[in-house]
């Protein structure tokens, strides 16, 4: 720590720590797109994807999506984390209305970014795509007013053999979750 030029009383010196704004850790294979909302005093409007030939445009990496879903989670709810192994299964996520607390952890062997843990803040006031490639384990904890998550994954779910892998929610650290009272 460099020196102060204030003094501090010891208890208070002793328990200090500072705020870093160090960019996020890169996964690869991870990005954001944001979106447009075009605000009116009547409403919004916001596109969520183009198609052509089946592939979403614009994006920095191809997707085909094959299954669009909606998923509501009730205000706080922590639902992590879980991976695709068995077969390719990427998605791509947008929160609609409130807020979600993503977590995102490369556990695919041999990447060049194993280990790499991100937390990304998606929200509908704020709209983004959120790719998520697969073999990056990642779950979310939902904001005060819950969320609605709406995501295209360039699979089919298989009831018959899901691809679905779920790890504990504390696997990365139960400190994840925990309400940020800096």
């Amino acid at each position: 720590m460099s020196s102060m030029e204030i003094p501090l009383e010891k208890v208070a010196a002793q328990s200090l720590t500072f705020q870093t704004y160090d960019p996020p850790a890169e996964i690869e294979g991870v990005f954001l797109a944001p979106l447009a909302r075009h605000l009116s005093l009547e409403g919004s409007f916001m596109e969520l994807a183009r198609l052509s030939e089946g592939i979403v445009d614009g994006l920095p990496a191809s997707f085909e999506p094959r299954q669009v879903s909606v998923s509501a989670a009730a205000p706080g709810r922590v639902n992590a984390f879980h991976v695709h192994p068995k077969v390719r299964q990427d998605e791509l996520w947008c929160v609609i209305t409130g807020a979600l607390k993503v977590w995102l952890v490369d556990v695919r062997a041999g990447s060049p970014t194993v280990g790499a843990r991100r937390a990304v803040i998606l929200s509908g006031e704020t709209p983004q795509l959120l790719h998520i490639p697969a073999g990056v384990a990642h779950g979310y904890r939902a904001g005060p007013e819950g969320a609605v998550l709406l995501y295209l994954s360039n699979q089919q779910f298989n009831r018959a053999d899901p691809n679905e892998g779920r790890l504990p929610w504390d696997a990365f650290g139960a400190e994840l979750w925990q309400d940020d009272r800096g």
